[in-house]
């Protein structure tokens, strides 16, 4: 089932990635209220909310694919019925502001999740390479392996080692928004994955430091940093050194360059599940999300 619990999504690309999923075999159903729209909400509160909890309670309904992000998630997940996906887990897909969805679910059901393109399809950023590694991280039961591209504007941003946990995270400013929520993980052990598009050095500087500062960085295993994408502000500081100052001396490995988020040739990973980040082979490995 096809779901907006952000923002408002274009029916002509939603229906290129109904195509697309048409042709992996699925049958994707739009939810009752996928292209409604209130402002920059795809709809009120409760019609989004009630349109993720019927994809959650439907039994024919094996998985679930937001259209795009945007926002409005964390308005709504207090009100999502956990015990019914606990009852029926099924994988959720999207990024972005779904990063605070996958967070809650986390939370309520240990729900592991996919961080990967939305419904909403646009081939100019999400070519062929993407479209099979969304296929792959959402129906086969292989792990999935990210290798960090030097064309990456993070590339250079690394800490040696080798680090095992949970893959836990997303988008920087959902994971900084979901401080001091229930939904915000424990991230003892845990290899955090950060991405975020449009957000200039200094912003990137003072929601790292926030991280740093309300202590939840101290017990990490290791950084995968993804796609910081259009991040530029003129300033001779990049967001490249930011990371690098912010991370770098964690006492943890931190691997940069790995093409996942908002940018080009965005590449999907499993999150929640078991993740090995090696800077020398310049890999991140995820166990499957799906079973």
């Amino acid at each position: 089932m096809l779901v907006s619990p952000s923002g408002p999504t274009r029916p002509e690309r939603v229906a290129r990635g109904i195509e697309l999923l048409t042709g992996w075999g699925l049958r994707p159903v739009l939810a009752p209220n996928a292209y409604a729209r209130q402002g920059y909400l795809a709809g009120t509160d409760e019609l989004r909310a009630a349109d993720l909890n019927t994809a959650f309670a439907d039994p024919e309904v094996r998985g679930v694919i937001c259209t795009r992000g945007g926002y409005g998630a964390q308005r709504i997940v207090d009100t999502i019925d956990m015990a019914a996906v606990r009852r029926d887990p099924k994988v959720v897909a999207g990024f972005s502001d779904i990063t605070a969805l996958q967070f809650a679910l986390w939370r309520g059901a240990r729900l592991t999740g996919v961080h990967g393109p939305g419904a909403a399809w646009l081939d100019e950023r999400t070519p062929l390479r993407s479209a099979e590694s969304l296929h792959a991280a959402l129906m086969t039961t292989e792990p999935v392996t990210v290798s960090a591209v030097a064309e990456e504007e993070s590339f250079g941003v690394r800490v040696p080692g080798r680090a095992t946990g949970p893959l836990l995270g997303g988008n920087l400013c959902l994971v900084v928004a979901s401080l001091g929520t229930p939904d915000m993980p424990d991230l003892t052990g845990a290899v955090l994955l950060v991405e975020d598009v449009q957000e200039p050095p200094y912003k990137v500087d003072r929601m790292l430091t926030q991280l740093r500062r309300a202590g939840v960085l101290d017990g990490l295993a290791g950084v995968a940093v993804g796609q910081f994408t259009d991040c530029a502000d003129g300033w001779s500081v990049g967001v490249a050194d930011v990371l690098s100052e912010r991370l770098g001396d964690l006492g943890v490995p931190v691997l940069g360059g790995l093409p996942i988020g908002h940018g080009p040739g965005q590449l999907t990973v499993p999150v929640g599940t078991e993740a090995t980040l090696d800077t020398n082979t310049g890999t991140l490995k995820i166990a499957p999300a799906v079973h």
